[in-house]
């Protein structure tokens, strides 16, 4: 049994319907909407002009603390698991630096590749504390997301469907979720589907754990946005360098960041891939609830 699988439950129905994956997800749904509408009583308003980057980030951080308490309560009170596997301390440092270290690696190689094809110029750079403010916010995205898409929505599909037709949902749903972004086009969404879907759900499956996920998703945005100065997600940013952009969405990703091009695709999608071979070679895949009967 994986270690984020509820212990062996008794032999009553209610204890069946609770637990079922489906339930679980509407539990978890209802438990984040009841933490975030207390939130939006006490919590200022992150979307107010008259706020500063500081304060908008220790709100984010309160809001991303609700939504790791929920996870907790689901977990802890409703699955009854004796431990937050998902979150389990022993290491963490560890697989959050290797996922942060991982993260840089991979943006890094995905700019280099576009700025030897002409698609990326650099023209000048900014100060260093410009990388401060996007080190914390990208922390708590990476946080709020994986938890969101991985640890709840991922891990209760693959116990329903198994893990191939998860990673199939959780990076359909994760592109969507992209789509209501600035300069977002279907192109953006299906990329973001394949690379980070299936490499994040990839890396998860590989710990069983959501550090390492974090630490990638949190790097891949601060190196994107920070370091280099590329939209994230269609999010205009101020980085280290002052890049200028030119030629083919295709490669560069546009206004919406390099996430968008086929470059990153292919680069993410490799190393998800990667991740899927070491992972079932591990015996870390998971058969559907009807084929475990």
């Amino acid at each position: 049994m994986l270690p984020t699988e509820p212990n062996t439950p008794p032999n009553s129905i209610i204890w069946r319907v609770v637990h079922f994956p489906l339930t679980l997800l509407v539990i978890a749904i209802a438990l984040i909407i009841a933490g975030s509408m207390a939130a939006h009583l006490v919590l200022p308003s992150n979307r107010s002009g008259d706020v500063s980057g500081w304060v908008r980030v220790a709100v984010s951080a309160a809001n991303a603390g609700i939504i790791v308490l929920a996870y907790w309560i689901l977990v802890r009170f409703v699955e009854r698991r004796r431990e937050v596997a998902d979150f389990a301390t022993r290491g963490w440092l560890a697989e959050l630096g290797g996922g942060f270290g991982a993260g840089v690696v991979l943006f890094s190689l995905v700019f280099g590749i576009i700025l030897a094809l002409g698609g990326y110029r650099i023209v000048g750079t900014n100060s260093p504390s410009v990388l401060l403010l996007p080190l914390a916010t990208s922390l708590l995205t990476g946080l709020v997301e994986e938890t969101l898409f991985r640890g709840i929505f991922f891990r209760l599909m693959e116990r329903l469907v198994g893990s191939w037709i998860a990673l199939a949902l959780s990076g359909a749903l994760f592109g969507a979720a992209h789509l209501a972004n600035p300069n977002a086009t279907l192109f953006a969404g299906i990329a973001i589907a394949l690379e980070a879907g299936i490499m994040l759900a990839a890396l998860y499956m590989l710990t069983r754990r959501l550090w390492a996920a974090i630490g990638l998703h949190a790097a891949w945005n601060f190196a994107q946005g920070a370091l280099y100065g590329i939209p994230v997600s269609g999010f205009q940013q101020v980085g280290l360098l002052k890049p200028s952009v030119s030629g083919s969405t295709l490669l560069t990703g546009g206004a919406f960041g390099a996430e968008a091009s086929l470059t990153a695709v292919i680069v993410d999608t490799l190393f998800g891939v990667a991740l899927l071979v070491i992972a079932y070679r591990r015996g870390n895949f998971v058969a559907p609830m009807w084929a475990r009967r």
